[in-house]
């Protein structure tokens, strides 16, 4: 790979919504001319603004902009374009973006670091037609939006890998803001969190105690079971470590009533 510009860089992902159903719908051949025609608008669009393309995976983009800005218009510009061409048999292609700002580590083998997964994250929360932006894009962005486009704070998020990050929708030519809910992980209460902790140390217990019990000792002692006995032992192994299973799942079924 060619070299990547350092330092403050601003990433962009894009994803067709729903690619496998319109693949079904339109099937091979007529699928193939919409994702020519949405390869072509996002490439010619990006490009038009100095983005570079550093992947594509599927119906998938991974551009970066040098200007926070210059990303933010190109996004504008595609999604302008896409909603304006004509696509086969009616159909409406809907495509997400999200953009974050950072300042990753450039490798051998391109961008490395939770700003790239951050960037990512935030598209894969989105729905088809939207646009997402970090708080750190909309701090960059400032006043100076491209016309026709308004800002909507949709508050602190919850995404996977990357946890919180305050999440900002832009809308083009007076177009509501979404009323659907973004696609991000519910943080999970104490008392969620505490009984999930606690069922997996059943579990675990559990497992050690079956592996054990397979292995013909308890766990971490030398066997003292004469041979012809083994399989009557793991019999009763096993019996009383499902009496235990039963008692201790009744224990997690207390603990979910009394704090739910």
């Amino acid at each position: 790979m060619s070299e990547l510009p350092g330092g403050t860089v601003t990433f962009v992902f894009t994803d067709i919504e729903g690619s496998t159903r319109l693949l079904q719908e339109l099937g091979d051949e007529g699928y193939g001319r919409v994702s020519g025609d949405h390869r072509r608008i996002v490439r010619e669009t990006f490009g038009a603004r100095e983005g570079r393309e550093i992947d594509t995976q599927g119906d998938a983009f991974f551009f970066s902009f040098p200007r926070a800005r210059d990303a933010v218009a190109a996004a504008v510009d595609a999604q302008r374009a896409l909603h304006e061409h004509e696509w086969p048999d009616g159909r409406e292609v809907r495509v997400r973006m999200g953009l974050h700002t950072g300042e990753p580590h450039v490798g051998e083998e391109g961008y490395l670091g939770l700003d790239v997964v951050r960037a990512a994250r935030i598209s894969a929360a989105g729905h088809g037609g939207q646009i997402l932006i970090s708080e750190t894009t909309r701090a960059l962005l400032g006043n100076q939006l491209p016309d026709g486009v308004a800002v909507h704070d949709l508050g602190q998020q919850h995404l996977k890998d990357v946890q919180h990050e305050h999440i900002y929708e832009l809308t083009i030519d007076g177009q509501a803001a979404s009323a659907r809910p973004l696609k991000t992980q519910t943080p999970k209460s104490r008392q969620e969190d505490m009984a999930a902790k606690f069922e997996d140390r059943i579990s675990a217990y559990v497992d050690q105690q079956l592996e054990a019990a397979f292995a013909g000792k308890t766990a971490g002692e030398p066997p003292k079971v004469p041979t012809k006995l083994a399989l009557g032992g793991v019999a009763i192994g096993l019996g009383s470590l499902l009496m235990i299973f039963v008692f201790l799942a009744a224990i997690v079924l207390l603990v979910k009533t009394v704090f739910f």
